[in-house]
């Protein structure tokens, strides 16, 4: 078992910046690839950004990319998401998640992940 645990999120205006963190206990946690989606409200859950175990491989979803930089360290059990040049549209709740190593391709799929965080809500006022 993987616990995540995220934090970070909060109230910010258009254009600040955040950054999140997910913080893993239990088993080893260089061992997986870890992602981040996000939720708006009345929206499926998307696919924002994934960085494989040793932080080789990085992917982000087209929206994203250029303003969210998504980094770990393995020695800290941590994955950050760092959020630039925030849009009210990035409004969600943003969600971190483990599982197996594999093609970032595959990684973008939610169903990809064996373990989640509870969340952490990040609102962008426009």
């Amino acid at each position: 078992q993987v616990q995540l645990v995220e934090s970070g999120g909060g109230l910010v205006q258009a254009g600040d910046s955040l950054r999140l963190s997910c913080a893993a206990s239990g088993r080893t946690f260089s061992n997986y690839a870890v992602g981040w989606f996000r939720q708006a409200p009345g929206k499926e859950r998307e696919f924002v950004a994934v960085i494989r175990r040793n932080g080789g491989l990085r992917d982000y979803e087209d929206a994203v990319k250029g303003r969210f930089t998504i980094s770990r360290d393995n020695a800290k059990n941590t994955v950050y998401l760092q959020m630039n040049s925030l849009k009210p549209e990035d409004t969600a709740v943003y969600y971190c998640a483990a599982g197996g190593d594999t093609s970032v391709i595959i990684l973008r799929r939610s169903m990809s992940f064996d373990y989640w965080g509870q969340g952490t809500q990040v609102t962008v006022s426009s």
